[in-house]
């Protein structure tokens, strides 16, 4: 059997490098975009202020870019060597978007990128646009991607699995790419990619009027990232609920938790705006309820059940008694190919095969199971409850805190009056963290809410692992966590440096604290 302490400690690993990674990542995702959009009005009007502000935050961009692709490439080494049965058995489906996302994508945005920073002087106006556009194309494909792949985690369509090969294989690219998980959790992470960028320049802009230094630079990077920010977080929003909507179609153990329902309600189901679940009872000890809106959020009807978590348990019951059966037909055609009777069980029960394998993590031997271990497998399929729960609505209040000061800062910005208002400043620097915590929340509801699944309802997460020892997975572990700290103590260094020195930095002789160049 495998150790429960070499997955705990492998998930622990690729959690801790994932979240590294995704401190990075939202802001590469919408900064490039805000670099357009200044790059653009400097095309239009000539004016070099907005020159220097694609310069100067763009440079902040690079910082934050290169430290990003650090974390990420040690991300996909791990899938070899921490998850090596997970690459054998999803490995052709998997790693198609992987590699088109190196080939397509990364390569794009590490072209464009080198031009971005070294062409300004050697391409026209609208030639150096269009390679911050392509590089912005490229950075948001990478995304696209790596979603795709991810989302065919949570929602495994367009494959099936092949009894020569013992493996899943790919049956639909279409199916692949146009995933709704996929497609659905591609938008909203982009879209809060953008508003965390939005928030870095209202931030930083802020900081530079309550120091009333660089004024009209801030107030233009100001103006721009309010609009950018009020578009993108209503995206985030919307999309967010489009999210939420696949979510209840593909998974809907992680709807029942994220919603503490432990029992199916009459449609429409309401909303747990706050509670107290308990799970030693299986129910909430209190709620606050809002009718109608869980209903009509999971299922865009008023006539549709939510299935509450006791009933998912009993389901799921059903399908592990099922998915047994066609373990153990699997497992008597490796022995015999052409035992036709094994090969009729396995296509009765092959739909639940991955069910079946939740009992392994408990026995070895399908023979040895008993109601009792079937049991714990029914147990295992929904995740804990309050972390989700608690999760999910500390990311929803601080998105509904960025709407506020998006909304109030495009407001104030339309009336011109933004650098007035000292208490808006501040609040916008305040925030700053806010969308980082946000992303993350984001990320750790979207994957610890799948467990206890590598891919949704296929291969369980105890099946995936590779053969080592806790120790080495946990020397790794600790290599990582201290290489990525210090990484991220050099971006904060290198961020707050720049941030301070302002568009001064430049070198430009039209800023504050730098000499005239001589020409």
């Amino acid at each position: 059997m495998i150790s429960e302490e070499l997955v705990d400690v492998s998930r622990l690993q690729f959690a801790v490098t994932a979240l590294y990674h995704f401190l990075f990542v939202p802001l590469t995702l919408g900064m490039v975009w805000i670099l357009v959009v200044m790059e653009s009005v400097y095309v239009m009007t000539g004016k070099p202020v907005y020159k220097d502000m694609t310069r100067f935050w763009g440079k902040l961009f690079g910082i934050n870019f290169a430290l990003g692709v650090t974390t990420g490439i040690t991300m996909e080494f791990q899938f070899g060597t921490n998850w090596a049965y997970y690459s054998h058995y999803v490995g052709d489906i998997f790693g198609a978007p992987l590699a088109i996302e190196g080939l397509m994508a990364f390569f794009l945005e590490s072209t464009f990128i080198g031009i971005f920073f070294f062409g300004w002087d050697r391409l026209s106006r609208p030639k150096h646009l269009m390679v911050t556009l392509l590089m912005a194309v490229g950075t948001n494909l990478s995304a696209l991607w790596i979603l795709i792949a991810n989302g065919w985690m949570q929602n495994p369509v367009g494959a099936e699995f092949n009894v020569t090969t013992m493996r899943m294989e790919l049956q639909s690219f279409g199916a692949l790419i146009f995933n709704p998980d996929a497609q659905a959790k591609f938008v909203h992470t982009v879209s809060a990619g953008y508003v965390t960028a939005s928030t870095f320049v209202l931030a930083i802009s802020s900081w530079y009027l309550l120091k009333g230094r660089d004024v009209e630079f801030a107030k233009r990077s100001f103006r721009i990232a309010a609009a950018f920010g009020i578009a993108s977080v209503l995206s985030v929003i919307v999309l967010g609920d489009e999210s939420g909507y696949t979510v209840g179609e593909a998974q809907q153990t992680k709807m029942a938790a994220m919603e503490a329902m432990w029992d199916t309600e009459p449609a429409p189901a309401s909303f747990n705006l706050i509670a107290a679940p308990n799970e030693a009872l299986q129910k909430n000890d209190w709620a606050v309820e809002i009718p109608w809106v869980m209903g009509l959020i999971g299922t865009r009807s008023v006539t549709q059940q939510i299935p509450g978590i006791h009933q998912i348990k009993e389901k799921n019951r059903q399908r592990i008694i099922s998915g047994i059966q066609a373990v153990q037909a699997l497992e008597r055609l490796r022995q015999n190919n052409q035992d036709t009777q094994a090969r009729s069980q396995f296509e009765a029960h092959k739909t639940d095969l991955g069910f079946g394998f939740l009992v392994k993590r408990y026995v070895t031997r399908m023979d040895a199971v008993t109601p009792e271990i079937i049991q714990k497998a029914v147990d295992s399929t929904v995740p804990r409850v309050a972390p989700m729960f608690w999760g999910f609505r500390l990311m929803v209040l601080l998105g509904a805190l960025l709407l506020g000061l998006f909304a109030t800062a495009f407001y104030y910005t339309l009336k011109g009056r933004c650098e007035n208002q000292q208490w808006l400043l501040r609040w916008a620097l305040i925030m700053l963290p806010a969308p980082w915590l946000a992303c993350e929340l984001g990320w750790f509801v979207a994957e610890y809410g799948r467990q206890p699944w590598t891919i949704y309802g296929v291969l369980p997460t105890h099946l995936s692992v590779s053969t080592l020892t806790p120790g080495n997975v946990y020397g790794s572990l600790a290599g990582f966590v201290g290489f990525y700290t210090v990484l991220l103590v050099v971006e904060m260094y290198l961020m707050v440096k720049f941030a301070r020195l302002g568009p001064g930095s430049l070198g430009t002789g039209r800023y504050l604290n730098e000499p005239v160049l001589a020409h």
